[in-house]
């Protein structure tokens, strides 16, 4: 029988980084949200880094967008819904080209250096990608928040996996690249880019450039040689975060919810963080069912409302409370399989609720069921 664990307030206590992974669809943004509000309930300065947030979000923290910078909750805005924080609560929404932008900025050796990087098309491409450099811009963001301001906690919410894995290798496989020997041949001077790659792709390039009037290969010898000045500096930067993600101060908290796809993902997600050496600190099921029946048949719970609502009404709620059952039934299950799977004996359940969270009352409510 598995033993109970601590409360997931006593988890966190003296953690600096909590990263939020899971599937999509399974409430983890708005989860990240609330998570930094019960920390800020209880006196910490947290910053909640959200990918890609639902406008509802923004609105829900009291700001018409999120930006690519940290912004203050209004206290006032609080304190208009009967709510308080004796901490601070900020917030921030990952800008993938904004952050590559900052790095190269302040890792280039001067102002021509710079506007090399930056003018060069091949960049511009790769730093407004989705795939892969969001992951990468969120690890780097992270890791500019832990060490040049001064927040308690930060809170990351990550893109969904199984891309959250890519979040977890990114700065392992850019360190590879950076240190590899395709890079070298890009860097070096004399064409030798082109005689490593071959005889049939440099007519593939050689055709591209003719049909686009875009020389690929020039450019991305270019590039790579424009960034010869700060990949000294962009390979520290990176060998830090890594070393932040299995920093004893760095917790990973995995979100699903009762559904069977996402609470699959989770035990996949559980198996690679424990792999890589990763604290996972605790195991959040959203959006569960756990009103039914009560444990009585249609026909009894009938007959115990008609009294209040009459024979009609009683056989509409008693069947529409059977519907629920079959809904906490299964959910009752797939968490019980989920403790065993993740020998995680007391996950956090937040109840299926009634509305979208559309305020910060709404966030408040979730960081009660968080840190009940």
């Amino acid at each position: 029988m598995l033993k109970r664990s601590p409360h997931l307030a006593q988890r966190l206590q003296g953690k600096r980084v909590c990263v939020c992974l899971g599937a999509g669809g399974v409430g983890k943004t708005t989860t990240s949200a609330a998570l930094a509000f019960a920390l800020a309930e209880r006196g910490a300065k947290v910053v909640v880094v959200t990918i890609d947030p639902a406008r509802a979000l923004a609105a829900a923290l009291g700001l018409g967008e999120l930006s690519g910078e940290p912004h203050q909750i209004d206290p006032q805005l609080l304190a208009a819904q009967g709510l308080a924080a004796p901490g601070e609560l900020w917030a921030m929404a990952l800008d993938v080209k904004r952050t590559f932008d900052e790095i190269v900025t302040r890792l280039s050796p001067d102002a021509s250096s710079r506007e090399e990087i930056l003018s060069n098309p091949v960049y511009r491409e790769l730093s407004s990608a989705v795939s892969g450099v969001q992951e990468l811009s969120a690890v780097t963001k992270l890791y500019e928040l832990y060490r040049e301001h001064d927040f308690d906690v930060i809170v990351l919410d990550t893109p969904p996996s199984r891309n959250a894995l890519d979040f977890l290798e990114a700065p392992a496989n850019l360190l590879r690249f950076l240190e590899g020997r395709a890079l070298k041949v890009f860097v070096a001077p004399g064409g030798l880019a082109a005689r490593f790659l071959g005889r049939s792709t440099g007519l593939v390039f050689a055709i591209f450039a003719r049909v686009t009037g875009v020389d690929m290969l020039g450019e991305l010898s270019s590039f790579f040689r424009s960034l010869t000045g700060v990949i000294d500096g962009f390979g520290e930067r990176i060998q830090g975060v890594a070393e932040l993600l299995r920093d004893p101060a760095t917790s990973f908290l995995i979100i699903s919810s009762p559904e069977p796809e996402p609470a699959r993902e989770a035990v996949f997600l559980a198996g690679k963080l424990r792999a890589a050496g990763m604290a996972r600190d605790g195991v959040i099921v959203n959006r569960v069912h756990l009103h039914g029946l009560g444990g009585h048949s249609v026909g009894d719970l009938q007959v115990l409302l008609a009294t209040e609502l009459g024979d009609s009404l009683a056989r509409r709620v008693a069947h529409n409370l059977a519907d629920f059952d079959v809904l906490a039934r299964r959910d009752r299950d797939t968490i019980a399989r989920l403790s065993q799977e993740l020998e995680e004996p007391d996950p956090v359940i937040v109840p299926h609720l009634d509305q979208d969270i559309q305020d910060l009352a709404g966030l408040a409510r979730i960081a009660d069921y968080l840190f009940a």
